[in-house]
């Protein structure tokens, strides 16, 4: 157990490509698999590896993240000695990185008795023993240790992602950007091991440079001034950084081989807890495939979709390949393939929303289809 670490996850990523789903929440607590969180995973690889003092750097807009994360107590961190704290820069420009964060509650760090930390962002999606990755960091005493996964371009999910540059003893010689153009790459999942000492001299250099707008930045650029070891994790890794990818990584949860190893009994996946009664089946619906959360009403047609809480799927309504946020209404004879619904949004009768199998129709929160106004929209 990982009792001499503290973990930082910090949300201030890049959403550009997201921001259809992230207008009002950070990409931390964008919904994954009908009862998740992206940050869910972050949070339960921590306190998986035994971390019980964790510090959130959340942007703005942060109010649905923080009624999701609460006090902590799901993950057990609601705690006396430890535990939660979150760190948010409120209304302040969007141009404040996690290192002027990091230096605001520099206290977090002082006063913290843990000696290493855990640095990792949210938009990577896995189940990663952390105490493999520390046994490997402490026995090859390197500044850093940067966790990294080989993956084929072939489905574009990681397009834009940091890649690594590695030379035979697994040291980052480079960094760059993943473009598409290469067959195999070293894809940095942006999680970081080092000592709190060394993490306090990266953000005083890092202000003291100014060169750099993150802290992952200022490790990659300076990757050749600092000893910088790999780890390669050979599990599953959804990278969420544009929609096609969300979307993709959400209907990769459909697979069982991929569900058991993400939901994995030995470190399962923790997240706030909601009392709602059961689904009701109607003897009208037809569910293949899919995943549907509790407390929905199902008259219709689903197949290969995921359906979140509170979701009423009216009789003869069809939802195929499909994604649904939760408390949203599906009226009689509607008909979604290829559709991401965010929270609320209410679908009118005999409407029909089509988009392409890797570039979703997104619906953003609390909007309505009335079908009196549009009869159909396609995205193909």
């Amino acid at each position: 157990m990982l009792t001499n670490y503290l973990g930082i996850v910090s949300l201030t990523e890049n959403d550009s490509k997201l921001k259809s789903l992230t207008a009002t929440r950070p990409l931390g607590a964008i919904p994954i698999f009908g009862r998740y969180r992206a940050i869910d995973f972050a949070l339960s690889n921590l306190v998986n590896a035994g971390i019980t003092n964790v510090g959130i750097l959340a942007p703005t807009k942060s109010r649905s993240l923080i009624d999701h994360v609460g006090t902590g107590k799901p993950w057990d961190l609601n705690r006396k000695v430890g535990g939660l704290y979150i760190f948010n820069y409120s209304y302040d420009p969007p141009s404040i990185s996690d290192i002027k964060l990091l230096k605001s509650n520099m206290e977090f760090l002082l006063r913290s008795r843990k000696e290493m930390v855990i640095f990792t962002l949210s938009h990577m999606i896995c189940n990663i023993d952390f105490e493999e990755v520390a046994k490997y960091h402490e026995e090859t005493n390197a500044d850093i240790t940067v966790v990294y996964k080989k993956v084929s371009n072939e489905d574009d999910l990681f397009l834009d992602a940091p890649t690594l540059i590695l030379d035979q003893d697994s040291k980052v010689v480079g960094v760059g950007k993943n473009i598409g153009r290469r067959i195999l790459v070293n894809i940095s999942l942006d999680m970081f091991l080092l000592s709190k000492e060394f993490l306090i001299e990266c953000i005083l250099g890092c202000l003291e440079n100014g060169n750099c707008g993150s802290f992952r930045d200022f490790v990659y650029k300076n990757v050749q001034n600092m000893n910088v070891n790999a780890y390669e994790f050979k599990g599953y890794v959804g990278c969420i950084n544009s929609i096609s990818s969300y979307f993709k990584v959400s209907m990769d949860m459909l697979n069982v081989d991929i569900q058991s190893e993400l939901f994995s009994k030995e470190r399962p996946i923790y997240t706030k807890s909601n009392d709602s009664p059961p689904t009701r089946y109607f003897s009208t619906c037809d569910v293949e495939n899919s995943f549907i959360s509790n407390g929905c009403l199902i008259k219709g047609k689903v197949k290969n979709s995921i359906i979140s809480r509170g979701v009423v799927i009216e009789k003869d309504a069809v939802v195929e390949n499909s994604i649904i946020f939760s408390k949203c209404i599906i009226k009689s004879g509607a008909v979604l393939k290829n559709v991401i619904l965010d929270k609320n949004v209410v679908i009118d009768s005999n409407a029909t929303l089509i988009g392409h199998n890797k570039n979703p129709l997104v619906m953003e929160k609390q909007s309505k289809v009335d079908f009196s106004v549009l009869k159909e929209v396609k995205r193909l």
